[in-house]
């Protein structure tokens, strides 16, 4: 072999070397770029929503409206909604209104039926009720309060641990948990 031919067959051999060696440096560096990349987190538990109304009649002519400012689809079972920042109003036939307000809630699409939790505030006639829960069935047609009630109007307050509304008949039952508690009622005037 002529050293011309040496000189060439090592010229190849380097430059085939350092392709094989940049290849596999790419090829790791990709590798690499890829593991350390960020990986996006999709919940595909929910499903957002902003700015909901719903409205529902029952059969004796009650009419329930609701509006959120957000809710969130739980996709295990689409037909519960939860909300967040809520006023409800219950136009009930021959009589007044009722209004509902409260942080958050839990919305059936199914049968409308609701729960209201956190800050719920409830107007009816000259009634204000205070509590941090309220369930409203629309099956049922009942209304119950609970966790920390209180009722206050222009004549008396009271404290109790539970109040049930029936919405066909307007009667209200007022009591305690607790057998031996009292309702506490104080007169304003």
């Amino acid at each position: 072999m002529t050293k011309k031919k040496i000189k060439l067959f090592f010229f190849f051999l380097i430059f085939f070397l350092i392709l094989i060696f940049f290849l596999n440096s790419y090829k790791d560096k990709k590798e690499v770029e890829t593991k350390t990349a960020p990986e996006i987190e999709t919940n595909q538990n929910s499903n957002l929503l902003s700015e909901l109304n719903f409205s529902s009649e029952d059969n004796k002519g009650n009419i329930y409206t609701l509006k959120a400012l957000k809710g969130e689809i739980d996709f295990e079972n689409n037909n519960i909604i939860f909300l967040e920042k809520i006023e409800a109003i219950i136009k009930l036939k021959n009589s007044e209104e009722i209004y509902i307000s409260s942080d958050y809630g839990k919305y059936n699409t199914e049968n409308s039926d609701t729960i209201f939790s956190k800050n719920v505030l409830i107007t009816y006639l000259d009634n204000m009720v205070k509590s941090d829960y309220l369930e409203f069935s629309v099956v049922n047609s009942l209304i119950t309060i609970s966790k920390g009630v209180s009722l206050s109007n222009q004549n008396y307050s009271l404290n109790a641990d539970v109040i049930e509304m029936n919405i066909n008949t307007k009667k209200v039952e007022i009591f305690m948990y607790e057998g031996l508690k009292k309702v506490k009622i104080k007169s304003i005037k």
